[in-house]
């Protein structure tokens, strides 16, 4: 496998916001490659399109880091090493700050440094809960979020000469996190990212927000990671914890473990949508990992169930290409043994950007006529014009059938951008 992944959908996003006068936020979780994108890839570029490499100005508060500079901590220090290297108001200037966060008061550093004309910033992030959520308020209406996943199957894939079925059972095992790359057995690979869990995302999370509960918060990881793709809420997973796993714990607990979850970008909560009715659900969600094989690793490798697998895959490709993504509903009554009863017809996802919005459902296999009649089932109760795709497991190729429904292969969606 190539141990250099050049991210060009990433790259691109940077490319095309710089100079634009606002500050550039790269977010993502831990180790899925931020910094890379910014002080190799995205460096790279610049010095090749001519930019002196003395006007590229990066500094690293990741403790994990070897290149971090703890003094920079103190924001005085920071910005008197700053602005001791911008020495030149006719020379245009790069700065990168890889995981502002940890600087108290940062924001006012950056607001500076992107005040002035000749002076391009970019930082990255861990925690929403800074970087995501409050953009507007700490950079005046001025900053641009770029999020950043682990590796896409297609770029996991990419360049490697392997029969697809082999390449998709490792991704789907072990994940896109990029360091794998670095690890040759299957027993590195397990290691790395179970220790990534342990060393990198739980001792952050309970750094980060003060959680008295570690207890609590890795069985709520656990159950979020056992869960995916099924409807549930903080007091559904309560009654789990305390059921399952006999952990105490209230449902207001519950609710803001969850949040820090996904303000660390593990997790991701898909809404509940009321097609017809045109409503979302208040507490119904669908959560995802960000990486299957970080959910895998949680679970010991347990509970590997193929058709949860390809939908979490689905989703989080959908969200890699910019999608807003739902999962949806379609209620209506019907006749059943004879009797009227009120139905739900689920739709898996209902992805959209802007004017353009897809129905998909996921369907890892359709072996007899039943099967497919009831995965088509909810797309016949939606009236509108909109897409309607089914997405399975089988290598097949594309195909329309009489009701306009569309038929795509796994592979054909994760590999061609422009499938949709």
């Amino acid at each position: 496998m190539a141990t250099y992944i050049n991210r060009q959908l990433y790259l691109q996003k940077l490319v095309n916001r710089r100079d634009n006068g606002e500050v550039k936020i790269i977010t993502g979780s831990r180790r899925c490659g931020k910094s890379w994108l910014l002080k190799k890839i995205y460096r790279d570029y610049l010095i090749s399109d001519g930019v002196p490499e003395e006007n590229i100005i990066i500094v690293s508060f990741d403790m994990d880091d070897d290149t971090n500079n703890e003094d920079f901590l103190n924001p005085q220090q920071l910005k008197k090493h700053l602005y001791d290297l911008i020495i030149s108001d006719s020379e245009h200037y790069y700065v990168f700050l890889d995981e502002v966060q940890l600087v108290e008061g940062f924001e006012r550093i950056v607001n500076g440094l992107n005040a002035r004309e000749n002076v391009d910033v970019y930082i990255t992030g861990s925690n929403s809960k800074f970087l995501s959520n409050d953009i507007r308020t700490i950079f005046r209406g001025r900053g641009d979020e770029i999020r950043v996943y682990p590796f896409s199957f297609k770029e996991f894939s990419a360049d490697r000469t392997e029969p697809i079925n082999e390449i998709w059972k490792e991704y789907y095992t072990y994940g896109g996190m990029p360091a794998l790359l670095n690890q040759r057995t299957p027993e590195q690979k397990i290691n790395y990212l179970q220790r990534l869990w342990q060393k990198t995302y739980i001792d952050d999370v309970v750094e980060r927000n003060n959680v008295k509960n570690r207890n609590a918060l890795e069985s709520l990881v656990d159950a979020l990671c056992s869960a995916i793709g099924s409807l549930t809420n903080p007091s559904r997973i309560k009654n789990t914890l305390q059921s399952v796993q006999h952990v105490k714990i209230d449902e207001e607990t519950v609710n803001g473990y969850m949040g820090y979850l996904e303000n660390a970008f593990l997790f991701e909560g898909a809404r509940r949508y009321n097609i017809k009715g045109q409503k979302y659900y208040e507490t119904i969600k669908k959560y995802y990992s960000v990486d299957i094989g970080l959910r895998n690793a949680r679970l010991n490798f347990r509970q590997q169930e193929i058709t949860h697998i390809m939908e979490n895959v689905i989703y989080n490709e959908l969200r890699i290409r910019g999608y807003l993504v739902d999962v949806g509903v379609i209620e209506s009554r019907e006749m059943r043994d004879g009797k009227s009863a009120y139905v739900q017809h689920e739709v898996d996802f209902i992805a959209t950007n802007g004017m353009d919005k897809y129905y998909i459902q996921s369907a890892y296999a359709l072996p007899t006529e039943e099967k497919r009649q009831q995965e088509l089932a909810s797309f016949r109760k939606i009236d509108d014009s909109f897409r309607k795709i089914v997405i399975t497991g089988d290598d097949i190729a594309t195909y329309t059938d009489e009701q306009g429904i569309i038929f795509m292969g796994l592979f054909q969606f994760l590999k061609s951008d422009n499938i949709l």
